[in-house]
């Protein structure tokens, strides 16, 4: 099964139930406008050590990842919910205790469900994991 295009993934990211998004090659967390996580895919949990169910409902930037809430992350997440526009990828370096690891982070604001997709891929944008088929 060929890895979908990042941006096609990111368009149909709002649509997707929580098992299709378990099946993407790439980390992929939901933010509210506060930062608060509504969604949390099985590849993001399993890289940052972190249950879904310990995600779900808590402040991305205060309480699961504090290193992001810098310029380079927060900022820019804070700019493109203020202006409703937000398409910005970077480089990042998550700093966590057990797994640390260089990514690229692919940030991008949806109008449709006024919320912000982090799409986490490796350090050269390519998928962490191979895709999972059906079943």
């Amino acid at each position: 099964m060929p890895t979908r295009p990042i941006a096609e993934v990111l368009e149909a990211a709002d649509q997707m139930t929580a098992e299709e998004l378990d099946r993407l090659p790439y980390g992929m967390i939901q933010l509210d406008a506060t930062g608060r996580i509504l969604n949390y895919n099985a590849i993001e949990s399993r890289l940052a050590s972190l249950p879904r169910e310990e995600a779900i409902g808590k402040q991305f930037f205060t309480e699961i990842a504090p290193c992001t809430r810098v310029q380079e992350f927060y900022g820019r997440f804070t700019e493109g919910v203020i202006r409703e526009s937000l398409d910005t990828s970077f480089r990042f370096h998550f700093a966590f205790k057990q797994n640390p690891r260089d990514v690229t982070v692919r940030l991008l604001y949806s109008k449709r469900t006024r919320t912000v997709w982090v799409l986490i891929s490796d350090q050269d944008g390519k998928p962490l994991a191979e895709p999972r088929g059906e079943g």
